[in-house]
């Protein structure tokens, strides 16, 4: 009994986890096998690694509200100057 307990609160968790990556018809379903024995956090703990390592959580941030053309260029601009400056900065160490 203890057992159906842990699947459904592991299948909740991913329900709610499809609804949060849901893009509008895109879907991206990630899926932990629970280890026989392995407590709820040590799972959610591998599956929010995997999601970091996958870059979803970065992706649904980033799709979240929409940025103009213009704002994404002058980020990447903002960025490129930021990292040749720490390129020259520790080039002459």
């Amino acid at each position: 009994m203890g057992d159906d307990r842990v699947e459904y609160k592991y299948s909740y968790i991913l329900d709610h986890l499809n609804t949060f990556v849901t893009f509008r018809t895109f879907i991206m379903t990630i899926e932990i096998k629970l280890r026989k024995g392995e407590p709820i956090d040590r799972a959610i703990r591998r599956l929010k690694k995997r999601l970091d390592r996958e870059g979803v959580i970065r992706d649904v941030r980033a799709k979240r509200y929409f940025e103009k053309p213009s704002d994404k260029k002058r980020v990447a601009r903002k960025v490129a100057a930021f990292s040749q400056m720490l390129r020259t900065r520790y080039e002459k160490m």
